[in-house]
């Protein structure tokens, strides 16, 4: 290399030969053929080498251990020592462990990541009372919005959600979920099927729900790494009194933790956010019912059956089906879009709980009464309907009794 670098700088083959105390012969051989100053040792030949393909293919089967290894190589022909073994397969072993990712940063406005926590409480009892922790956080900001709850179902889920669209101002164009089951179906024809009500919540609200990678905890990071932060600077000797208190305590102490440089970014949380702030999309102009929806056919005796009790509803819907949403111990039923009738749950099973102007309505109903009970004509021998002789002996107009109730009548009567 000496030589063809000062032949390039214009000096003879005299001088290079002097310069560095070899002959002119040598000069000339390497000027004239540069391609020998690129001679490769060849490699050497190692007792293992025939052997490669079939350790690889073990190992891909399995994390089998060098001893296992090495006692079915001795088996096929290999003569070398345990050690040779030992460190190949170590060396292969730490080459499928090695794992690459890409880094990247997002765009303002554009994603956000949302996860649940679980806190533990010590009662003074000395039992353990379980909370959970709702948190979202923007991904080119790092602004998080963060809340203690008492469950993890999915109209609290979504309240959460609101909450924080709330809190910011707006909404990211996607958010992404790990795959918890109240959000995540699975993968059907190729595509990732979220819950119907959370798909239906984005359509509202403008963003697009999106699933990280089974086992990729790294995927969601923005998110995993602030679930740390804060149980270690908040929640680690915090006084718990409750989970509104706490949950106001922890978005004050978040607040203050804006004005920091954060350590990926490099710059204030709070001015990061003003930048990002406009890109979210605006928020709709009336909010998303949360509440569970169940769907249910009206039976005969006008009522529908929901969690042990049995509500009462309009005649003409008998046969239908209605739609049940449920939230804070009020049940709302709809045909369609219509509101019907708003109940409150009862406590405990076996009640029937009705609006009287319902059974009202179905007995002056006279069209109906007709149907039920027929005008006393026979055709061909066969009545067309039943009469009643006389007037039921016990009135449908009750507010809420029990099942029991109605089993004591029967059995008085057939007494």
């Amino acid at each position: 290399m000496d030589i063809l670098v000062l032949h390039q700088r214009g000096l003879s083959q005299r001088r290079i030969a002097r310069r560095l105390g070899i002959s002119r012969e040598t000069v000339k051989k390497y000027i004239e053929h540069p391609e020998f100053s690129e001679k490769k040792a060849l490699p050497r030949k190692k007792k293992l080498d025939p052997f490669e393909d079939q350790i690889s293919s073990w190992l891909k089967e399995d994390a089998y251990s060098a001893t296992w290894i090495y006692d079915r190589l001795s088996k096929i022909g290999f003569e070398g020592s345990y050690e040779i073994v030992k460190r190949r397969v170590k060396a292969l072993k730490d080459a499928r462990r090695r794992i690459a990712y890409i880094r990247f940063e997002t765009e303002p406005g554009r994603q956000a990541q949302v996860d649940f926590g679980e806190f533990q409480v010590a009662l003074p009892d000395g039992s353990i009372q379980k909370t959970y922790l709702f948190s979202m956080i923007l991904g080119y900001s790092r602004k998080i919005f963060a809340v203690f709850i008492e469950r993890c179902d999915l109209p609290t889920f979504l309240d959460c959600h609101i909450a924080a669209f709330d809190y910011f101002g707006g909404v990211p164009q996607e958010i992404l979920y790990d795959r918890m089951k109240n959000v995540y179906i699975g993968r059907i024809a190729g595509e990732d099927k979220f819950n119907d009500t959370l798909t239906a919540f984005g359509l509202h609200y403008g963003f697009k729900p999106e699933v990280a990678p089974a086992y990729a905890p790294w995927v969601k990071g923005k998110v995993e790494r602030p679930f740390s932060f804060i149980r270690e600077g908040f929640w680690r000797g915090y006084g718990f009194i409750s989970l509104q208190l706490a949950s106001r305590d922890l978005a004050a102490w978040l607040k203050t933790k804006e004005e920091r440089i954060h350590g990926t970014t490099h710059e204030k949380i709070s001015l990061r956010f003003k930048r990002e702030q406009p890109d979210l999309n605006h928020l709709p102009g009336n909010q998303f019912d949360t509440s569970w929806r169940v769907y249910r056919k009206v039976q005969k005796d006008c009522t529908i059956s929901f969690e042990g009790n049995r509500y009462v509803l309009p005649h003409p819907l008998v046969g239908k089906q209605v739609i049940l949403r449920i939230k804070d111990a009020t049940l709302r039923i709809f045909d369609d879009n219509n509101l019907i009738v708003t109940y409150e749950t009862p406590e405990g099973k076996g009640h029937l709980i009705e609006d009287k102007r319902f059974y009202e309505a179905l007995r002056r109903d006279k069209e109906m009464n007709r149907r039920k009970y027929g005008d006393g004509r026979h055709h061909k021998g066969r009545a067309l309907g039943t009469i009643s002789p006389v007037a039921p002996r016990y009135e449908m107009d009750v507010a809420v009794r029990p099942i029991h109730d109605y089993e004591d009548a029967v059995e008085e009567v057939a007494s």
